[in-house]
């Protein structure tokens, strides 16, 4: 079975929401937008954005650090909106796993919003319509582009290469390659969803300082007047030296 879907290291987002404004550019005038926005300069903006990048700090000051969380449709492989939506509007493709949206058929009951335990339903209040990403299924398969270019607007934006797509039941894939290799995990496993997008978790890097730089940092340091730093003052538990 094919399953198309996202795979995102949350060690190499940097927030900066390129991935979300592509998104929105690719979209607005694709297949399944427009994506409206409603009093977007004004006091309480609002609209249609089928990727949001969530921003959290973790840890107690001083040792605190933020974490930046991309999110979308995770195209679940027992998708609840599909099952609740009464008149089968939502519905998951057996060729590709990617759920969709039929515009016609919604009447904008907001159910699969409800049903959706990550929050990545969107309601078009100019439409009147239920939307969400859609791996952006009408460029992956478009043979007008260049193949190389046949990926969701996500992942061609981002700056950090902190996204990768394909067929996580494809073992050869970049995708199943980065769940096996980066102890690729699923949000919220409990809901029983089966989300098919997968994520890298947050992790400690390790640098390398060369002790010869580390030296002469320091030998210039004490030339301009500063005292000598101790050796726990340079380097920390998260820098090893060779």
């Amino acid at each position: 079975m094919t399953q198309m879907a996202l795979v995102i290291d949350i060690n190499k987002c940097v927030g900066c929401h390129a991935c979300a404004t592509n998104c929105k550019s690719w979209n607005t005038g694709g297949q399944f937008g427009p994506l409206t926005d409603n009093n977007p300069y004004g006091k309480d903006p609002d609209g249609v954005w089928f990727n949001r990048v969530q921003t959290y700090e973790v840890g107690k000051f001083p040792n605190t650090e933020v974490v930046y969380f991309p999110k979308s449709c995770m195209h679940c492989k027992n998708p609840p909106c599909v099952e609740v939506c009464p008149t089968s509007a939502s519905y998951k493709r057996e060729e590709d796993g990617i759920v969709l949206v039929n515009y016609n058929d919604c009447i904008g009951c907001k159910y699969c919003s409800w049903a959706c335990p990550y929050g990545c339903r969107e309601y078009d209040d100019f439409e009147g319509v239920m939307k969400k990403c859609t791996l952006c299924v009408d460029r992956i398969y478009n043979e007008n582009l260049p193949e190389d270019e046949r990926k969701p607007a996500c992942v061609l934006a981002c700056p950090s290469n902190a996204r990768a797509f394909g067929d996580i039941d494809d073992p050869k894939s970049k995708a199943a390659e980065w769940i096996s290799e980066g102890m690729g995990y699923k949000v919220l496993p409990e809901a029983g969803t089966d989300p098919s997008n997968h994520y890298l978790p947050k992790r400690k890097v390790k640098v390398t300082i060369d002790k010869d730089m580390l030296a002469a940092r320091k030998h210039t340091a004490v030339a301009m007047g500063h005292r000598e730093a101790p050796e726990s003052e340079v380097t920390s538990e998260d820098v090893a030296q060779p």
